[in-house]
Formats: C-alpha cells, sequence, structure tokens
C-alpha cells in the first residue's frame, strides 16, 4: 500500500473514532433532521470501511519463482523488470492547506451561531414559561395586574384614551 493511501485510511479512522454521533443525535429536532444526520453516518461508515479495507491492505509479492518454473525465466524476467520499473508517484496533498483555513472558519461561525443559538433558546423558553404563566392567570387577573407586567401596553392604551381616539 502506497504511505498517502495508508496515512488517508489511518487519519479517517482516528477521525471516526473522535466523532460523538449519539451527541450530536441528540441536538436534533426534525425528524428530517434525523434522517439526513442517519444518511451522513452511513455514508461516513460506509467511506471509512472502504478506506480501512481498500487501502490499509498491502498487497501480496509476487512469487516469481513460482511463474519461472511455470512459464520460463526469460519472459518471468522481462516482466519482473517491467514491475520493477513502474514507479508510483507519492500523493501531494494540496487540497487540505487550501481548505484547512475555510474550515477552520467554519468552525469559529458554527460555535458562534451556535451560542447565538442557545442565547436564543433561552430567551424563548423564558417567553413561553411567561405565556404559560399568563395563560394559567388570564382567566382571574384584573387589568391593573396585567399592565404591571405589560407597562407597554397601559401607556399605549392610556394614550388612546387621552386623544379620544377609540379605534375606530
Amino acid at each position: 500500500m502506497s504511505g498517502a493511501g495508508k496515512k488517508v485510511a489511518d487519519v479517517a479512522f482516528k477521525a471516526s473514532r473522535k466523532i460523538d454521533w449519539e451527541g450530536m443525535g441528540k441536538l436534533l429536532v426534525s425528524d428530517e433532521a434525523r434522517k439526513e444526520f442517519a444518511s451522513l453516518r452511513r455514508a461516513f461508515d460506509e467511506v471509512n470501511t472502504t478506506l480501512q479495507t481498500k487501502f490499509s491492505q498491502e498487497p501480496e509479492p509476487i512469487d516469481w519463482e513460482y511463474y519461472r518454473k511455470g512459464i520460463g525465466s526469460r519472459l518471468v524476467d522481462m516482466y519482473k523488470e517491467a514491475y520493477d520499473s513502474v514507479q508510483v508517484p507519492k500523493y501531494v496533498d494540496t487540497v487540505t492547506p487550501e481548505y484547512k483555513p475555510k474550515f477552520d472558519q467554519l468552525l469559529v461561525d458554527l460555535k458562534e451561531a451556535e451560542e447565538k443559538s442557545l442565547k436564543e433558546s433561552e430567551r424563548l423558553e423564558k417567553e413561553i414559561a411567561e405565556v404559560q404563566e399568563l395563560k394559567k392567570k388570564i382567566s382571574t387577573m384584573t387589568a391593573d395586574e396585567y399592565f404591571e407586567k405589560h407597562p407597554e401596553l397601559k401607556k399605549k392604551f392610556d394614550d388612546e384614551i387621552r386623544n379620544d381616539y377609540w379605534g375606530y
């Protein structure tokens, strides 16, 4: 196996061990997102398996003596010479340096979006709790109690009354 292919397979294997698939799966809320996530995981596992099986094995060495006995040494020597002259070029990774900064920036953007999302989620949770509390108390609440929690509405209604605006 070429050194570059083995290196790619090793990196993919190490990366797969670091991925917290269960943790990421718990963050998904919609069924469509879960389906897409499952599809992504399956595709990743297939590629990783292919890399591990196809590129991690060394080819079996050729038994030249076996062929010399059956075919003849002159023809086998000619094939051996041609086989030995084949030079497989080393893989030079030119893509990773180009995309690594972009990927790192995406990770930074992802963290920022995650923080923003968590803050918005907290705000919405509080708002939901307030609405549920209001829903429980609305049947027994007086206008003054409601206006204590929403002074902007009291001001709006007072302005409308003061300006003799009755909505029509």
